[in-house]
C-alpha cells in the first residue's frame, strides 16, 4: 500500500521575524511499505508588523447607542406608568405562586449564574493566556457594578416618584426599585471576555444569563423596566472598557497568516508587508522601528498600500512568482462600513452600496476584480479566495514595473497614457461596471517597447450593473484626477475625443469636491483654481453645457447646527411661554385687531408675489406666485427665515425651463431689492415721522449712539485692504449675478415699480400686521419705533438659522418693545407671542394645503 505524507503543523510565526516552521529532518529509514513519511515544508522568511492594541469604533458608538437606550428605557418606564403597571398587576398573582413553589430554584439559578459563569469565563481566559483580556473583563464587571449604584443614588435621591415606581416591582407587599446587578456584572464581563464563536464559556454563559434573566422575569424578582437598564448599563461599561483599553486584534498573523496563504493554493517562500498610511502614522517606537525595518516596496504596491485601507503583502511563492495579498480585518471593515453608511445618507447616490459584513465586503471586490477581468479591462486578475482568523485574503498577480500615475509629472502623461487611460474605463463602463474611487494611486502607467499600458486596480467600492450616475461619477473623478496632472485643457481635450458629447457635458453639475474620492479632494484644496478651470474649459469647448452644481448633499453642516438651534430655540420657548397661554392672550386680545393683523399678515404674500412676478424672466400669473409665497410658510417649518420663499421661487423658475444660473440670478435679485426696499422705507419713515411730529420720534440715545458706533466701526474696518477684500469677495459674486439682470429690469420701468411697489406692500404689511398686535393689547407706539422693532426681528431671525426664526425673532421683539418702544417685558412677550402666532404659526396650514396643491399640479 502506497505511504501518505502527512503535512507538519504550521510554525509560528512572530510580528516581525522569519517564520520559525519546523526544520527540515530526515525521514526515518523504514524498509516496510506501511511506513509514513512526513512531508518537511521549508522555512518561510516572514516581515510583518503587528498591531498589539485595537481601539473599535463600533465599541465606542455601541456604548453610545446603549446609552440612549438605557436613557429611552427610563424615559418610558416613566412616562408609560399605565402599561408598565397594568403589567405588573396582571402577573402578580402567577409570579406571587411561581416564588412559592420554585423559590429554591430560582435562588441557586441566579446564585449559580454569578458565581460559576465569572469563574469560568476567567479561568479560559487565564489558560488561553489572555491575562490583559482578563485583567479588562474584571474592570468592567466592577464598572458596572459601580454605575447601577450610581444609578441607585441618583433616582433615589433626583427621581421623581413615577420614575422610582416605573422601575419597580412591588416585593412583600412594596413597590421597590430594582435593577439587577449581577446582570449588569455578567454582561459587561461577558461583552469583554469575546465573541461567543471563539469563547466555549462566553457561549454557553449567554445562554445561561437569558434564561435567568427571563426567570427573574416571569416570577416577578425584578421589573421589565429594571433589567433592561441593568443590561443596557453592562454593555455600557463592556463596550466602554473594551474602546479605552484595546483589544487584541483577531486578525490573521503568524502561522494564521501563512496558513490562509496556503489555503488560498500558493506555497510562500517570503511575505513581505507593504506599510500602508494606518501602519506609517502609527507613533510607536516598536512599531515605528518595525516598519522601518521592512526592505522598500515597488511604486506601485505602495500606490495600492494607500489607496486600499487594508493590510497588503508581497508575496513571493516557492515556483518563483511574484504576488500581491490583500487582507480584509474584520475591525478595519467596521470602520469602513461607518464611513460609507454615514455618505451614503448624508450625499444623494454618491456613495456605492455598503458591504455589512467582512465576508460581504471580500466576495463584492472579488466579484468585481472577475468582472473587470472579463470585460477586459487591464487589472491584477484575482487568483483565490481564502479565510483565517478574523481576516479575508484576496491573492493576486502582481505589477512590479509599473508606476502609479500620482508619481508622474504631467510631461510624462502624454496623449497616448490618456487616451489609454480612458480606453480602460470605456470598457469598464460598457460592459457595466463603475468603479467609484478612481484616483491617481490606482491607476497605472506601465512602459512598453510599443505603447503605454494602463491598469486600473483596486476595485473594492465598484458596482456590477452601474446606473448612469455611478459612471458619470467616474468620469467626473477621471476628468479631475487628470487636471491635477496635465491640467485642466488638456484633460477635458481627452475627456473629448474619447467620449460622446452629451457624455462629457454630462459632467457638468458634477464638477464638485464632494463628487471626488477623499485623496483627490486633498490635492485639489492645496489647487481650488482647478475645478473653476474645468468649468470653464468645458463651457469653452460646449458653449450649452450646464455647470451649475447639483445638489447632492442631503445636509451638511449648516443644516445639522440649524436642527440643533431649532431643538434648543423650541424648547426654550416651550418652557418659557406656556402653549396654553395661547388661548388666553388671544381672549384678552381685541378681536378685531387680531383680524385685521392675520389678514395683513396674509397680504405681505401678495406683495412678495408682486415683487418675484415683477423680476421674472419668464410670465408668471400673480395668483400661481402667491400660491409658492403661501407654500413657503409651511417650508418655514425646516428652514431659515428668507431661505424658504427662495428655494420655492428657484424651484419654479426652473420647472417652467428658466437655466439654473438665471433662475438663480433671478431670485437673489428679489432678496437683495427686498433688502434695499426695506431701508429706504427705514428711512422714508423716520424723515416722515419727525416732519409731522418732532416729539413722535422716542428712539432711545442709546440706540442711536449704538447705531452709530457700528456705522465708525464697520467704515474703519473698510479702510483696511484685507478687510476690503473679504467684502469684495463675499458681496461681489451676487452683485455680478444680478447686476445683468437689474439692467435688464431697468429697461422696463413697469417691472421695476411692480417690484417696489410688492416690497413696500410686503414689508409695511408686517409692520401694520405688528402695530395692530400692539393695539389689541392696548399699547402704543410710533410707526418708526413699530418699524424698527419689527425689522430688528426680521434681521435676527435672518442671521440666526433656526427654521422661521423660532426663537431668535421672538426674542429680538420683546427685547426691541422692551428697549426701544418702552414696554413692560410682561406684555412685550404677549405681543410678540400675538404676533407670531397670527403671522406664522396659522399660516403654516395653508402653507402645507398650497404645497399639497402645486405639487398635484406640477408647479413644484
Amino acid at each position: 500500500m502506497p505511504s501518505t505524507p502527512t503535512p507538519a503543523p504550521d510554525g509560528a510565526v512572530g510580528p516581525t521575524t522569519p517564520d520559525a516552521a519546523t526544520p527540515p529532518t530526515t525521514p526515518p529509514t523504514d524498509t516496510t511499505p506501511t511506513a509514513a513519511v512526513r512531508a518537511v515544508r521549508p522555512t518561510v522568511d516572514v516581515q510583518d508588523v503587528r498591531t498589539p492594541r485595537v481601539h473599535h469604533p463600533s465599541s465606542l458608538l455601541g456604548a453610545a447607542l446603549a446609552t440612549v437606550g438605557a436613557a429611552l428605557v427610563v424615559v418610558l418606564s416613566t412616562y408609560a406608568q399605565n402599561t408598565t403597571t397594568g403589567v405588573a398587576e396582571d402577573v402578580r398573582g402567577f409570579a406571587d405562586l411561581l416564588r412559592n413553589v420554585l423559590f429554591v430554584p430560582v435562588n441557586v439559578l441566579v446564585g449559580f449564574t454569578t458565581v460559576v459563569v465569572p469563574i469560568a469565563v476567567l479561568t479560559e481566559l487565564a489558560i488561553r493566556r489572555l491575562g490583559r483580556q482578563l485583567l479588562q473583563s474584571v474592570l468592567a464587571a466592577v464598572g458596572a457594578m459601580l454605575l447601577v449604584s450610581a444609578l441607585y443614588w441618583t433616582f433615589h435621591t433626583f427621581g421623581s416618584q413615577t420614575l422610582v415606581q416605573g422601575l419597580s416591582v412591588r416585593l412583600r407587599g412594596e413597590w421597590t426599585l430594582t435593577i439587577p446587578e449581577y446582570s449588569a456584572m455578567l454582561t459587561a464581563l461577558l461583552t469583554v471576555a469575546g465573541p461567543r464563536t471563539r469563547r466555549r464559556t462566553v457561549r454557553w454563559s449567554w445562554n445561561l444569563l437569558w434564561v435567568a434573566t427571563g426567570v427573574v422575569l416571569i416570577t416577578a424578582g425584578a421589573s421589565l423596566p429594571g433589567i433592561a437598564v441593568a443590561l443596557l448599563v453592562g454593555r455600557v461599561a463592556g463596550l466602554g472598557v473594551q474602546y479605552l483599553g484595546g483589544v487584541d486584534p483577531e486578525r490573521a498573523y503568524g502561522a494564521a497568516l501563512l496558513a490562509g496563504i496556503r489555503r488560498a493554493g500558493v506555497e510562500p517562500a517570503t511575505v513581505v508587508r507593504v506599510p500602508d498610511p494606518a501602519l506609517e502614522a502609527d507613533r510607536d517606537d516598536a512599531t515605528v522601528a518595525a516598519v522601518a525595518a521592512l526592505p522598500p516596496a515597488t511604486p506601485a504596491r505602495r500606490a495600492l498600500a494607500r489607496a486600499s485601507a487594508d493590510r497588503l503583502y508581497h508575496v513571493t511563492t516557492t515556483d518563483g512568482r511574484d504576488l500581491d495579498l490583500l487582507v480584509f480585518d474584520g475591525d478595519r471593515q467596521v470602520v469602513g462600513m461607518l464611513t460609507r453608511l454615514w455618505r451614503s445618507l448624508r450625499l444623494r447616490g454618491i456613495e456605492g452600496r455598503s458591504a455589512l459584513s467582512l465576508r460581504q465586503a471580500t466576495e463584492r471586490a472579488a466579484l468585481l476584480s472577475y468582472a473587470a477581468t472579463a470585460a477586459g479591462v487591464r487589472t491584477p486578475p484575482l487568483l483565490s479566495v481564502s479565510e483565517a482568523e478574523d481576516s479575508m485574503f484576496l491573492l493576486q498577480t502582481g505589477t512590479d514595473d509599473a508606476v502609479p500615475l500620482s508619481e508622474l509629472d504631467g510631461d510624462d502623461v502624454d496623449d497616448d497614457v490618456l487616451r489609454e487611460i480612458w480606453a480602460q474605463l470605456r470598457l469598464a463602463h460598457k460592459a457595466g461596471i463603475a468603479h467609484r474611487a478612481l484616483t491617481s494611486e490606482i491607476i497605472l502607467v506601465q512602459r512598453t517597447s510599443h505603447r503605454p499600458r494602463v491598469w486600473i486596480t483596486a476595485w473594492e467600492q465598484g458596482d456590477v450593473a452601474a446606473n448612469e450616475l455611478a459612471r458619470r461619477l467616474d468620469t467626473t473623478q477621471l476628468v479631475a484626477l487628470l487636471a491635477l496632472r496635465v491640467g485642466a485643457t488638456r484633460a477635458l481635450e481627452s475627456a473629448a475625443a474619447a467620449l460622446p458629447a452629451a457624455e462629457t457635458e454630462s459632467i457638468g453639475p458634477l464638477l464638485q469636491t464632494v463628487t471626488l474620492p477623499r485623496h483627490t479632494r486633498e490635492e485639489m484644496r492645496a489647487h481650488k483654481e482647478v475645478l473653476a478651470e474645468l468649468r470653464s474649459a468645458l463651457v469653452a469647448r460646449l458653449p450649452e453645457a450646464d455647470v451649475q452644481p447639483q445638489q447632492l448633499v442631503r445636509f451638511g453642516a449648516r443644516t445639522i447646527l440649524t436642527i440643533l438651534l431649532t431643538v434648543v430655540a423650541v424648547f426654550v420657548v416651550l418652557t418659557t411661554i406656556n402653549i396654553r397661554d395661547i388661548g388666553p392672550v388671544l381672549a384678552e386680545s381685541d378681536w378685531r385687531f387680531s383680524v385685521l393683523a392675520f389678514a395683513l399678515g396674509l397680504l405681505t404674500l401678495v406683495g412678495a408675489a408682486l415683487a418675484f412676478v415683477a423680476f421674472s424672466p419668464v410670465k408668471l400669473s400673480v395668483w400661481r406666485a402667491t400660491l409658492v409665497q403661501t407654500a413657503a410658510t409651511f417650508v418655514a417649518l425646516a428652514a431659515p427665515a428668507g431661505i424658504g420663499p427662495a428655494a420655492l421661487n428657484l424651484r419654479m423658475l426652473t420647472r417652467r425651463g428658466v437655466s439654473g444660473t438665471l433662475a438663480g440670478a433671478t431670485v437673489a435679485l428679489v432678496q437683495v431689492s427686498q433688502f434695499i426696499t426695506t431701508l429706504l422705507l427705514l428711512l422714508v419713515l423716520t424723515v416722515t415721522s419727525g416732519l409731522h411730529s418732532p416729539t413722535s420720534f422716542s428712539v432711545p440715545p442709546a440706540a442711536l449712539v449704538a447705531l452709530g458706533v457700528v456705522a465708525a466701526g464697520v467704515g474703519i474696518a473698510l479702510l483696511f485692504p484685507g478687510i476690503r477684500t473679504w467684502v469684495q469677495r463675499t458681496v461681489g459674486p451676487t452683485v455680478r449675478q444680478t447686476l445683468p439682470r437689474l439692467i435688464e429690469v431697468l429697461g422696463q420701468p413697469w417691472r421695476l415699480v411692480l417690484a417696489v411697489g410688492g416690497n413696500v406692500l410686503m414689508t409695511m404689511g408686517y409692520v401694520l400686521a405688528f402695530d395692530a398686535c400692539l393695539a389689541a393689547l392696548g399699547q402704543q407706539a410710533s410707526l418708526v419705533q413699530v418699524a424698527l422693532v419689527y425689522l430688528t426681528g426680521n434681521t435676527a431671525g435672518s442671521i440666526v438659522p433656526t427654521p422661521g426664526g423660532v426663537g431668535a425673532v421672538d426674542f429680538a421683539l420683546l427685547t426691541g418693545l422692551s428697549t426701544i418702544a418702552n414696554i413692560n417685558p410682561g406684555v412685550a412677550t404677549t405681543i410678540a407671542l400675538l404676533f407670531r402666532v397670527l403671522t406664522y404659526w396659522l399660516r403654516i396650514p395653508l402653507g402645507w394645503i398650497a404645497m399639497r396643491h402645486l405639487q398635484r399640479t406640477g408647479e413644484l
